[in-house]
């Protein structure tokens, strides 16, 4: 009887480790796609949000994040309030479907969001 409660209780905690993973790889990404933005900003390449997206997609799809590009959602776009003067903001906003290991108890897969500014100096 408590058999299938205990396999239920350990898939839980490992589709919890996989979403933090997952969770802790978008932060990570982000942070490297900020960088980059920066970066290319700093020396006069003003990078389209597209082309931002565009890394940011490539960059989190690749090792060590080795997310799966079908379950992710990029959005870059500008903050809708700048809140430093000279500087141009952005924010990142990412959006991850996790796989679930537990749908046989029902759980549908498990959508995590992650957004974050980049303040992008004006040249």
């Amino acid at each position: 009887l408590i058999g299938p409660v205990m396999i239920a209780m350990m898939l839980g905690v490992l589709q919890f480790g996989i979403g933090m993973q997952n969770y802790n790889s978008l932060r990570a990404a982000s942070a490297e796609v900020a960088r980059y933005a920066v970066v290319n900003y700093q020396t006069n390449n003003k990078l389209s949000d597209s082309q931002l997206q565009n890394y940011m997609r490539s960059v989190a799809t690749r090792a060590p994040y080795s997310l799966i590009e079908t379950r992710l959602t990029v959005s870059i776009r500008d903050a809708t309030t700048q809140r430093v003067t000279g500087a141009k903001e952005k924010t990142i906003s990412l959006t991850y479907t996790i796989p679930t290991v537990l749908s046989f108890i029902g759980v549908q897969d498990i959508p995590l969001r992650y957004s974050r500014p980049v303040f992008l100096l004006n040249s």
